[in-house]
């Protein structure tokens, strides 16, 4: 090889080696390189009109979408009021507590409220290793920081029911980028993610402060059963507004198989009836009725193996926000 030749093989392997060595440099930087700052793990200050775009899946009403909107603050009191772009979902909230994360919210810590109490669901600042408790969905709640980055910290919380929550809070959202609950047999009962957010919403938002005043579940008899439930208004702000009602029924295809429920208040109106046949189903059915203060009585039949009438009523006081 003459000397040309040779400084030509030279030349190329030095450019191939930075090249490579070039490569090699990014790629380890972008995997490992954390961009969070100091300002993403601290309490975000939200003002009116800040809006989070979610997708909701749930295994009674699938797959939907409505945006968290921050309705009004009270300073006095400490707390943000959120609502919700979608009135159906604010009933859904209000009879299934689909959605936890609507309503009262504390200024000082993102709380939310569950039976009237602020639970802690957030941890500011966000520290990878700390643990803390709260109550949501009916459960009692053992919560872990896993993970901080990009802005992103990560959250496992465990039950004593074997129930599991993942969920990932986004500093530069101000808010949750997903949010999962799997309850103990592994069902997914709520899926939260975010599509985007913004500020400055305009239009109706909605919440539904509500408290549960039936939750029966009937099954095959051969002979009308009959229950009762109370609408006595809220405990300390007066009557209701509506009644919400949520419906989950199947009936057995084989046989002589039936259902039927009549409910009527106490001045004999019958604001909710329902008939179904061999091998019908309704799931996640959801509607309003007025609410009438006093004793309401439900009849109800069902025929069948494995057929069911799954009932559920809530009071509800009901709040509009025009943004």
């Amino acid at each position: 090889m003459n000397a040309t030749s040779r400084a030509l093989v030279l030349v190329t392997l030095f450019v191939l080696s930075t090249t490579l060595a070039g490569c090699t440099s990014n790629t380890m930087g972008s995997s490992s390189e954390d961009t969070t700052t100091e300002a993403q793990k601290l309490l975000p200050e939200w003002e009116v009109g800040d809006q989070w775009l979610y997708t909701f899946i749930t295994p009674q009403f699938g797959e939907d979408s409505a945006r968290l909107v921050v309705a009004e603050i009270d300073e006095g009191e400490g707390l943000y009021q959120l609502g919700i772009s979608s009135e159906r979902e604010a009933q859904r909230h209000a009879v299934i507590n689909h959605n936890p994360f609507l309503g009262r919210v504390t200024v000082d810590g993102l709380s939310v409220y569950e039976n009237g109490d602020p639970q802690q669901v957030f941890s500011f600042p966000w520290t990878v290793g700390d643990t803390w408790t709260f109550t949501l969905l009916g459960q009692e709640w053992t919560a872990t920081t896993d993970s901080i980055n990009n802005g992103n910290a990560r959250v496992t919380a465990v039950s004593a029911e074997g129930h599991e929550l993942r969920y990932t809070f986004s500093g530069s959202n101000g808010f949750m980028e997903s949010f999962v609950w799997t309850d103990s047999e592994g069902v997914r009962q709520l899926r939260m993610d975010l599509n985007v957010a913004r500020s400055g919403y305009s239009g109706d938002v909605f919440f539904y402060r509500a408290r549960d005043l039936l939750d029966s579940r009937y099954e095959e008899n051969d002979q009308e059963v009959y229950d009762t439930f109370l609408d006595e208004g809220h405990p300390n702000d007066g009557d209701w507004d509506t009644l919400v009602w949520y419906l989950d029924v199947e009936i057995a295809s084989n046989g002589p198989a039936s259902g039927s429920l009549s409910m009527k208040d106490h001045a004999g109106a019958s604001p909710l009836t329902r008939a179904w046949g061999a091998g019908a189903t309704e799931k996640g059915a959801i509607g309003t009725i007025p609410s009438n203060s006093g004793e309401y009585s439900l009849t109800v039949t069902v025929r069948g193996p494995e057929s069911f009438i799954h009932l559920r009523v809530a009071g509800a006081q009901v709040f509009q926000y025009s943004l």
